[in-house]
């Protein structure tokens, strides 16, 4: 039987932690071309800026156009092409996300994924969930492997609706269950084998603590 477990390169979590973005992505590159939606980019970038100041870094910045569709991606993979980018950065929510990664993906560059909400399982997994111009579905893109960075500024998370946070305590609250059960059955997990109890132990301290600190 073989057993594999993946996961983000590197994870780094806490209040303020977008300010220390410099410290924790340096050494992917100096060239960042960063993904969100313009109120994303309006409310990042001051902090982004001081973060790299001083040091010999570029900086582009591109709204998100909405949909994590293949025209999206080939538009944004164009333009990270044009500025000679070497490090795609996401910041948003689940589509900005998938978008970013799927960006990287093609263009073979590291990938850093910034979220703004809860209620996605997009920051941490090797995969990007692709849809029409219009938003309805297409595809899954199943990648290689998960981001190189995740960084999630729960400063940034808190300010988001409610209901988003609320959403992805349930969301969280189930991957106990569905860990679960794949342990039972035996099945094979996306990292190529089946579930460790590595994996198992986190998704119970989840849940754990949901119990004692969501309600």
């Amino acid at each position: 039987m073989i057993r594999a477990i993946i996961g983000p390169g590197k994870y780094v979590q806490g209040n303020g932690v977008l300010k220390h973005i410099k410290e924790h992505t340096m050494k992917l590159g100096s060239s960042f071309f960063i993904i969100a939606s313009e109120n994303g980019i309006k409310r990042t970038r001051p902090t982004i800026e001081e973060s790299f100041a001083g040091e010999k870094v570029k900086l582009t910045f591109e709204p998100f156009n909405g949909e994590c569709s293949e025209n999206e991606i080939n538009r944004l993979k164009a333009l990270a092409e044009q500025q000679g980018s070497e490090v795609i950065v996401g910041i948003g929510g689940g589509k900005v996300l998938d978008t970013a990664k799927a960006v990287a993906y093609f263009l073979s560059r590291p990938v850093v994924i910034v979220p703004t909400v809860a209620s996605t399982d997009a920051p941490c997994s090797a995969l990007s969930v692709i849809y029409t111009d219009e938003g309805v579905f297409s595809k899954y893109l199943f990648l290689p492997q998960n981001p190189d960075v995740v960084l999630v500024d729960t400063g940034m998370i808190a300010k988001a609706p409610a209901r988003l946070l609320v959403a992805g305590m349930g969301d969280a609250l189930a991957t106990y269950f569905e860990a679960r059960a794949c342990m039972r059955s035996n099945a094979k997990a996306l990292s190529g084998g089946q579930s460790t109890k590595a994996a198992m132990a986190l998704a119970e301290l989840c849940y754990r603590t949901l119990l004692e600190d969501g309600l």
